[in-house]
């Protein structure tokens, strides 16, 4: 799409003033009024589901089992997040050209086959490290294309009015998911042994496949193959939209900063709960497990918390508010109350993300025409998870030269400046959905 960071977005914004307030979305979202979305959330839900278990297992498994070093747990983490870094790009190219509902049945078919690999080596008696480290890469792989389908069909499901309560769906969904698959896997753990809990995964990424099948969408095919544009020219186009939208570029930076400050503290989260802190398997499924339910507030929360205060306000408050809910974290101590202190503001902070994300999203993709939306959505996760791997070398190194608190207070710090960015660029002061209000940003920022 030849100057494609040059055009207004071919879709409708939602109008604003008096006419906005007639045309606002009902309070009450209705799945049945949209069976493929209601499809599409159910599959997805699903497929974290077993993938939140998977987050709990694997370092578990590593730990617990496999007695991993701090290195081997920080090279588990670059494994599965390398692949973003070098396919990101290219499946927001592919995804833009392609139908998306096969990309999002096939690669959870591969995942399903490749997380299955883990209980059954365990079965042969051939279980090590390499066997998790080709699991993670390939699972990290396929991950990549899949989500990369998986934002970027969202636009087609819904439309663009209902966009903010679709994205706040999905969140509290993802959540939800995310809360019921610590607990399973921290369950499963607790009483059967981690190897075992990968066959939930396995399960899910199944179902989730199956659910796929049952989307319906506008175009269903590729369309002509003269029409595609050649890979390198068209994800040069998702990069060039970002860095020449100013308000798309402001938000892209400030969650690579995110991904980078998170990324320092979430390689060894796991590892310092279950060793520093002694919580055990149970303990850490419930800090995981109560943390998720804010995620499931904070994105209920999103669209009405925009719509009162402003989707600027309400990310700068977000992103402010996620770094200072960490500290306590690293402050802890072994034992049940610190548990219960950290399971609070882990809740608490999981809600402001929550409540961050999906509206950042919403903003993104209000301002995205539909043929660039994988595109842009693939340009921030190269930003913001490629850079996951080289903040997870980084871990292991200060780990290494000083300590793993050394590590997770590093990235408390870089949380900070986030919401330093966004008042720098008066992003912060968006005060309302895209597209009325973004001349005005633009020409502030």
């Amino acid at each position: 799409m030849p100057d494609s960071h040059e055009l207004i977005p071919a879709k409708s914004g939602p109008p604003y003033g008096d006419e906005a307030a007639s045309s606002r979305p009902p309070a009450l979202f209705s799945l049945r009024a949209h069976p493929s979305f209601s499809a599409y959330l159910t599959g997805e839900a699903a497929s974290l589901l077993g993938t939140s278990a998977h987050t709990v297992a694997l370092p578990a498994l590593a730990v617990l089992v496999l007695h991993a070093s701090p290195g081997q747990v920080a090279t588990l983490a670059v494994l599965s997040q390398a692949p973003a870094f070098v396919l990101a790009l290219p499946a927001g190219a592919y995804v833009d050209q392609h139908a998306k509902r096969p990309v999002l049945i096939g690669t959870d078919l591969v995942a399903a086959v490749a997380v299955a690999a883990i209980p059954l080596a365990a079965l042969g008696g051939w279980l090590s490290f390499p066997v998790l480290y080709v699991v993670a890469l390939i699972v990290g792989s396929v991950t990549v294309l899949h989500l990369a389908a998986a934002i970027a069909v969202v636009p087609e499901l819904v439309p663009a009015p209902l966009l903010h309560e679709a994205n706040s769906r999905v969140g509290s969904a993802f959540s939800l998911a995310d809360t019921l698959g610590a607990y399973a896997g921290a369950g499963v753990v607790a009483a059967l042994g981690a190897v075992r809990a990968f066959w939930l995964d396995a399960l899910s990424y199944a179902f989730s496949a199956w659910s796929a099948t049952r989307i319906r969408l506008a175009e269903d095919h590729a369309g002509p193959a003269q029409e595609r544009a050649r890979l390198g020219p068209a994800m040069w186009a998702g990069l060039v939209f970002v860095a020449r939208t100013p308000v798309v570029r402001t938000l892209v930076l400030g969650l690579s900063l995110t991904g980078v400050g998170a990324t320092l503290i979430e390689v060894y989260r796991t590892y310092y709960l279950l060793t520093v802190l002694d919580a055990g398997p149970l303990g850490l499924g419930i800090v995981m497990g109560v943390s998720g339910v804010g995620g499931v507030i904070g994105a209920l929360k999103a669209p009405q918390l925009a719509r009162r205060y402003g989707p600027g306000p309400l990310m700068l408050a977000a992103f402010g508010l996620y770094p200072v809910l960490g500290i306590p974290l690293l402050l802890a101590r072994p034992g049940p109350g610190w548990l219960a202190v950290l399971a609070f503001t882990g809740a608490v902070q999981t809600a402001a993300a929550t409540c961050a994300g999906t509206t950042q999203r919403s903003v993104r993709q209000q301002l995205t025409p539909s043929g660039l939306q994988g595109r842009a959505q693939q340009t921030s996760t190269w930003l913001v998870s490629g850079t996951r791997p080289f903040a997870s070398a980084g871990a292991g190194v200060l780990a290494g030269v000083s300590s793993v608190p050394t590590a997770m207070w590093a990235g408390t710090a870089i949380l900070c400046l986030p919401p330093l960015l966004l008042l720098v660029t008066q992003v912060g002061r968006l005060t309302a959905m895209p597209l009325a209000t973004v001349s005005n940003i633009e020409e502030a920022a």
